[in-house]
């Protein structure tokens, strides 16, 4: 297939330069009836942003300009099927779920994975079993799950239909999964990979880790915007499944994505994987150098040192620095935003910038920026490390999902809800992994991470449970 053609941008460029009449939803009417002053912001946007018109296709019944873009993006990526999301990947691991599993179904899961994981086991009503991952005690940090728990989990629980994976993991840490897949599909057991940071590893450079549809992983969902071209909320789902519905889970996803998606957004997803098949290897060895410049350059910065792990792959875009001053991450963070230079996120000790596939910005003048800011800072660190407490790398529920619509919640103080069942997600946002899910038991070293990650300023969403108490399940 030509990777030059943009089918879809090509067809919503030739029906705006047609001037059209709008007696149409959306209400801007093509961007004439919009307030004065945000016209001048959004005007060339309004311009495409149109609804299902005679030949712009239907996202959800794909057969003209979108569907020709989802083939190509295919293409690229070596997948049997490719959909467009524009309701994150989010919407994706959800689909994925509903169309593999049924209730009372057991599902392996990757410990840290996504909330939007979590909620989609929920809405299954499956029984999940979660594989803790390994630990980077330097980075202080969850990586990805080891070969021998995977199939330690799978030996024990030969009835699980799927395995949920997570690789990337959001600083970047991947491991090969070919071993996983192979032994879980002997098993007939479906994979599933949250692959939401890896949109760019289907680069045909072979200059970032392997992507899982290559591992052959039956559904892969990655989110485009967060590291190509494409604008929020944009991603790739890929099918290449034997085991698994392509119907059934094309059901979910018209299901739990809009009626009305946004045009400029699926456009952005064409303009996406044009961009990434037509990047030269060339280009992006040069976006890599100058990238390992710029991490030499943060670790002479006495207040700083650059995370390295040689037992990952870890994805070149994604560096992590961590800080070896008085401040922790979450302050390195906002010292960094008082100089206008904003980081994906931070944690008690670290910072993680994502750099884009090109180089647009001269990375060592912000380098220098980060250093005088940092200049003065004391070298004794402010927190400190502990080595990872969890001691089962398999754990299950304490109660399942129908058992918990039956229970009485109630109340209480933190400090008192060790050995209770909590009833309320606890999720540090970013990454948006939860430190608690529903349904499990709380532990001493729960409520020590709750504490610690308040102190140094971690963000939490949902409802304060430090001011207001925690939802834990009565009498069980």
């Amino acid at each position: 297939m030509n990777q030059n053609n943009l089918p879809l941008y090509e067809a919503l460029w030739s029906f705006r330069n047609e001037n059209p009449i709008s007696l149409h939803v959306p209400g801007h009417k093509n961007g004439l009836v919009f307030p004065s002053q945000a016209k001048e912001l959004y005007q060339s946007i309004l311009s495409i942003d149109v609804t299902e018109l005679s030949g712009l296709d239907d996202l959800h019944h794909a057969s003209g300009v979108i569907k020709q873009a989802e083939d190509l993006t295919a293409n690229l990526y070596g997948s049997k099927s490719c959909y467009f999301l524009v309701g994150g990947s989010t919407v994706g691991n959800i689909a994925m779920i509903m169309a593999t599993c049924e209730a009372g179904d057991t599902v392996l899961v990757q410990r840290n994975s996504h909330k939007s994981v979590i909620n989609g086991l929920r809405l299954a009503k499956v029984k999940p079993i979660f594989i803790e991952p390994d630990f980077d005690v330097d980075a202080q940090i969850a990586t990805t799950m080891d070969d021998a728990s995977v199939i330690e989990a799978i030996n024990k629980y030969p009835e699980a239909k799927a395995i949920f994976m997570t690789r990337p993991n959001y600083y970047g840490y991947t491991k090969e999964i070919d071993r996983i897949v192979s032994i879980a599909h002997e098993h007939n057991m479906v994979v599933l990979v949250d692959e939401a940071h890896g949109a760019h590893f289907g680069h045909p450079s072979s200059l970032f880790p392997k992507s899982a549809i290559h591992s052959k992983a039956d559904i892969v969902v990655q989110s485009a915007h967060k590291t190509l071209p494409a604008m929020t909320m944009c991603s790739f789902l890929h099918f290449n499944s034997q085991l698994v519905d392509e119907n059934k889970l094309k059901y979910y996803l018209q299901l739990f994505q809009s009626s009305s998606p946004s045009y400029p957004l699926l456009a952005s997803l064409d303009l996406a994987r044009f961009y990434l098949a037509n990047l030269s290897k060339v280009e992006l060895l040069l976006t890599l150098e100058k990238i390992n410049e710029f991490k030499k350059y943060l670790n002479q910065i006495p207040q700083l040192k650059v995370v390295e792990n040689e037992h990952f792959h870890v994805d070149p875009l994604k560096v992590t620095v961590q800080s070896c001053c008085e401040l922790n991450g979450f302050e390195v963070q906002k010292l960094l935003e008082e100089e206008g230079i904003y980081t994906e996120m931070a944690d008690l000790h670290n910072v993680l910038f994502v750099l884009p596939l090109s180089i647009v910005t001269d990375l060592l003048s912000i380098g220098e920026k980060i250093a005088n800011k940092l200049k003065g800072k004391s070298l004794e660190q402010k927190s400190v490390k502990v080595a990872n407490e969890s001691i089962n790398k398999i754990s299950s529920l304490a109660l399942s999902y129908e058992q918990m619509e039956n229970v009485e919640v109630e109340i209480i103080a933190i400090e008192d809800s060790k050995g209770k069942i909590i009833s309320e997600e606890i999720i540090p946002y970013p990454p948006g992994v939860p430190l608690l899910v529903r349904g499990e038991r709380i532990e001493n070293n729960h409520i020590e991470q709750l504490f610690a990650l308040r102190k140094s300023g971690a963000y939490f969403q949902g409802a304060d449970v430090f001011k207001k108490g925690m939802k834990v399940f009565k009498n069980v």
